[in-house]
């Protein structure tokens, strides 16, 4: 394995480093004039047909590292007339539905640059847009390899024709047991196929992928495996107990930024989100027993500021990328450290400042300096209250009460554990208010939309489009 370290302060053009014009023209019609390090250090080795391995903390620009690439190559070298039913020359694999959903949004425009055909792969949702959208051919799958080994067993998708194939967030892969699959998926592969691995870390089984089916990759490292981000600021809020964190929790919600409040449980993530919409603070909630339609209705309205504030669990961490987040709570601190710096990566991304703030209970002191320690984070713990002049400096102006009638579209009605099933099984159910019924239509149509690059093809405007790239974590913007 040959190793690349990035040391350079040099700053260099996607064009200088091999991309080619149509794609260099996109790039910069959507504002992205000049590459990140990680970006600038692999293209010409994956530009070239060079197995890569990518190191690089969350938020480093991974996304458009391998999607130029990506398209590039299908585009030129292998498209030529290949396009087959049900096998696609290009493959995506990663963790999470969410992730997956950024991955594609972000590849769309420079895929529709050369007109090639992009679509997602993932569970949660009904396999039959995914197998229609195979069967009429397509270039590029974007995968969770659960749903993916699915089809292949089905005889829905072939990877015989895999030209080049993407691991991305691989350590997050490990964590969640994927490898087994992950392994197998990799060889229905062609052995000749360019592979290109993205990951924090390269423990936790990694390094065994990358022997096995890394042709003498080449390793771009462009910070240590825990580095934490340089424009992250981080506060440890010591508080006396639970109803003095209530407090805390709630005004450090109330400003007029976006954020994201992160929970250990799903329960306490819905109770959250539910109070503080009932207090005049809209927020939604994103966990594993969401819907997709729900799941894609809520960051939805935390995109478009519908809601500023979301209130998540580790589903979250990874994958999920809205620009302008200038705020992570750790209403309760992660069971480790990875968790806490990929939760922390949601601020701070593509060259923004952020803040990240700890909420610690006096029996979880211990804990949370042993896992400070291992995260590389030097902090001292400050005992606040929810009026402490540091909290309400750090929050700023508080934004205008909105009351509950008015944020409908940014909260769904909740009925129980049926407002978290697919629109399907609640089809034809009578709603409590005429109000509801509204607000659920119109997010159904939000979901349709967010879920039609699972039909094939690119969709929506290029402008749309475009703007994808920012929140897939690519590019900087005019620097």
């Amino acid at each position: 394995m040959s190793l690349v370290t990035n040391n350079s302060t040099t700053t260099t053009t996607f064009a200088e480093l091999g991309v080619r014009k149509p794609l260099v023209n996109a790039l910069t019609a959507a504002g992205i004039t000049a590459p990140f390090p990680i970006q600038a250090d692999s293209l010409p080795d994956s530009l070239a047909g060079r197995d890569v391995l990518g190191r690089g903390r969350t938020g480093s620009g991974k996304t458009l590292a391998f999607s130029i690439p990506l398209v590039s190559r299908i585009a030129g070298e292998f498209a030529g007339g290949k396009r087959r039913p049900n096998h696609p020359l290009g493959l995506v694999l990663a963790p999470t539905r969410e992730l997956a959903t950024q991955i594609a949004a972000a590849l769309e425009p420079l895929a529709a640059v050369y007109g090639l055909r992009v679509t997602t792969i993932f569970g949660g949702v009904s396999q039959n847009p995914q197998a229609r959208a195979l069967n009429a051919g397509v270039d590029i799958v974007v995968a969770c390899p659960g749903r993916l080994e699915d089809l292949m067993k089905q005889r829905l998708v072939s990877l015989d024709a895999i030209e080049m194939t993407v691991l991305d967030e691989a350590d997050h892969m490990a964590d969640l047991g994927f490898l087994p699959g992950v392994t197998r998926i990799l060889a229905a592969t062609p052995k000749h196929a360019q592979r290109l691995l993205f990951s924090a870390t390269l423990d936790n089984g990694v390094d065994k992928l990358v022997k096995r089916f890394l042709k003498d990759p080449v390793l771009h490292s462009v910070d240590s495996a825990n580095s934490p981000v340089a424009d992250m600021t981080h506060h440890v809020f010591d508080v006396s107990g639970a109803d003095a964190k209530h407090a805390l929790v709630h005004t450090l919600a109330s400003g007029t930024g976006r954020r994201i409040l992160f929970m250990r449980t799903k329960h306490q993530a819905r109770k959250l989100a539910r109070r503080l919409t009932e207090d005049g603070i809209p927020a939604v909630d994103l966990h594993g027993n969401l819907s997709q339609a729900a799941r894609d209705r809520n960051l939805a309205a935390f995109s478009n500021g519908a809601a500023r504030v979301l209130v998540a669990t580790d589903v979250a961490a990874r994958g999920v990328h809205v620009d302008g987040v200038e705020l992570v709570v750790h209403v309760d601190p992660p069971a480790e450290h990875k968790a806490y710096l990929h939760r922390s990566g949601r601020t701070a991304r593509a060259g923004n400042a952020g803040d990240v703030v700890t909420v610690v209970l006096p029996e979880q002191r211990k804990d949370l300096a042993a896992l400070m320690r291992k995260a590389a984070i030097s902090v001292t713990p400050q005992r606040v209250t929810a009026d402490s002049a540091q909290v309400r400096e750090l929050v700023g102006a508080t934004a205008a009460y909105v009351a509950p009638a008015q944020r409908q579209a940014a909260q769904p009605p909740r009925n129980g554990a049926g407002a978290d099933r697919p629109q399907s099984r609640r089809a034809g159910r009578p709603r409590r208010t005429g109000q509801a019924s509204q607000g659920t239509a119109s997010s159904g149509q939000r979901s349709r939309r967010a879920n039609a690059g699972q039909h094939g093809g690119s969709g929506g405007s290029g402008g749309d489009r475009l703007a994808a790239f920012s929140r897939a974590g690519g590019g900087r913007r005019g620097r």
